[in-house]
């Protein structure tokens, strides 16, 4: 249930309707303060009369019930974009924000050269893979905290933030000792005690869609972040598993404009492992960014055919630095067009 706020209201008619809303057994509140109006989300088990009870306080103006079973992430909520910062890097705005860097952190050597060549190319964060989810067990599976530490090194000589993964809650403590974005990857989207585990922290999330995974299975895996208390989430499609097999998996595009329509969170696109050869990953950046995505998710590696992991998929210098020249072109040529401000959007109900 949203309670919609009339314009000019005072916060004090604002707090007064939070105080009615939270008197009430299991229904807390969450504020949106947008361009166009205020609006408050109620949330809990909503009892039938509470609708005709609410439009009797002074300041509201329409109460309307949400089905949606993502609150907190719904557009509905919070009409407005979510802005993310990170370092000097701003992510869900108006900016296209990329982050590149290797699948795995094999050496300092790798992973402060690929560092200066991202950044020096106008990637602003770095990725990097520590801790490795791998089918098999036989592959590299990441240098866990040793990694972990050349990524704070290479931050320190770049300036760039850092992404990277975690993969069970009892790693979350330490890998955000070091990360400026942990990264819940696609086989861990539905681990609800890892998504427990990061909303108890102040740093930013990226969540990854899962092979299989609706795009409301991914918003309620936002959802279990932001009503834990962690509302700096970012949402990552990063391709589905199809019957196609000659690319290693289904790059969704449409995830993008529909992710931005339900949802105010950022938005970005990993044509990396949504595709799983390196010369595609050019074209579906490009594509992503004509989609409406927010940032990307790049693999660069200084000798792609050694790589201890995703070879295959990852860029060399050169073919990043194109890479950033044609998403740039494509960006701008769609800041040309000027869209109705989101919160001009009609307000959709069930």
């Amino acid at each position: 249930m949203i309670i919609v706020m009339r314009s000019g209201c005072t916060d004090q008619e604002i707090e007064g309707v939070r105080r009615q809303v939270e008197a009430r057994a299991g229904l807390t509140t969450h504020l949106s303060r947008g361009v166009e109006r205020t609006i408050i989300g109620v949330i809990g088990r909503i009892y039938p009369e509470l609708q005709s009870e609410l439009e009797l306080l002074g300041g509201v103006t329409e109460v309307i019930r949400v089905s949606k079973p993502y609150k907190l992430a719904s557009r509905d909520f919070h009409p407005d974009d979510t802005l993310i910062r990170v370092g000097n890097t701003t992510i869900g705005g108006k900016e296209l924000t990329v982050m590149a860097g290797p699948c795995s952190v094999e050496t300092e050597q790798q992973v402060l050269a690929t560092a200066h060549a991202v950044k020096e190319a106008g990637a602003a964060i770095l990725r990097g893979g520590a801790f490795k989810p791998r089918s098999s067990p036989y592959t590299f599976r990441g240098l866990g905290v040793q990694g972990l530490r050349l990524l704070a090194k290479a931050r320190e000589e770049t300036g760039l933030p850092i992404v990277t993964e975690v993969m069970t809650p009892e790693d979350v403590d330490v890998v955000a000792s070091y990360a400026d974005i942990l990264q819940v990857g696609a086989r861990n989207i539905q681990n609800f005690n890892l998504l427990d585990a990061v909303a108890r922290i102040s740093k930013p999330v990226l969540l990854k869609r899962g092979f299989a995974t609706t795009y409301e299975e991914l918003l309620l895996a936002a959802e279990y972040v932001m009503a834990g208390g962690n509302h700096q989430v970012i949402l990552c499609e990063r391709g589905i598993r199809t019957f196609e097999q000659f690319v290693r998996n289904t790059m969704d595009l449409a995830a993008i404009p529909v992710l931005k329509r339900l949802s105010h969170l950022p938005v970005i696109a990993d044509p990396s492992h949504g595709t799983g050869k390196w010369y595609l990953v050019q074209p579906m950046a490009m594509a992503s960014v004509a989609a409406g995505a927010h940032g990307l998710i790049i693999e660069v590696h200084p000798n792609p055919d050694q790589a201890l992991s995703d070879g295959a998929q990852s860029l060399t210098f050169e073919n990043f630095q194109k890479l950033m020249d044609n998403v740039r072109a494509v960006h701008a040529a769609i800041e040309q067009v000027n869209p109705a401000p989101k919160s001009q959007m009609p307000l959709k109900t069930s």
